[in-house]
């Protein structure tokens, strides 16, 4: 009965880590290094960072920057902001699951003279799983101004922003 419940415990404990990163500022909630950051670069112009961990997807850490940028301009006391430039970076790593080979194997390659370099392989024990996880961060450098810059494209209303995307902000819970 005891470790039945250790089990179930540790189930919710890991069930509870393996979410999207919230909407949060980097370095806060437990020193986690996901979230926004900013970075003051004049006195109307910001670079904005959002990080997600391996389960936020592209759209949420566009979201969420996007939506920094908004709530930021309001804070400084602007209606508008022009995006002057922006990218979403891409890291993917591949995983080896079996902790057997994974420890012992990893480095170990051979060369076929036809085919180049391959890794380990043993063709009556190759059933290794690859686990591949991809984490998203975008960074904006953003413009604030009283009144649209004449750059429709990248022009926002910040008051619009927080009022369309908002619903779709997932904050940290509070425990």
């Amino acid at each position: 009965m005891r470790i039945t419940a250790t089990l179930i415990l540790a189930g919710v404990l890991l069930a509870a880590c393996a979410t999207p990163t919230p909407y949060q500022q980097a370095g806060q909630a437990g020193g986690s290094v996901y979230g926004y950051s900013e970075q003051a670069i004049e006195r109307d112009r910001y670079r904005i960072t959002f990080s997600g961990n391996s389960i936020t997807d592209r759209e949420t850490v566009e979201t969420y920057l996007l939506y920094r940028a908004a709530e930021l301009t309001r804070e400084r006391g602007y209606e508008h902001f022009t995006v002057v430039r922006r990218a979403t970076d891409e890291e993917t790593r591949r995983y080896d699951t079996d902790p057997f080979y994974s420890r012992f194997y990893v480095d170990y390659r051979y060369f076929h003279p036809r085919h180049g370099w391959y890794g380990w392989h043993d063709p009556f024990w190759n059933d290794r799983h690859y686990r591949e996880s991809t984490r998203y961060e975008a960074v904006a450098e953003i413009v604030m101004g009283r009144s649209p810059s004449g750059n429709e494209a990248n022009d926002f209303n910040a008051s619009e922003v927080l009022r369309n995307l908002g619903p779709n902000i997932v904050r940290p819970e509070m425990g």
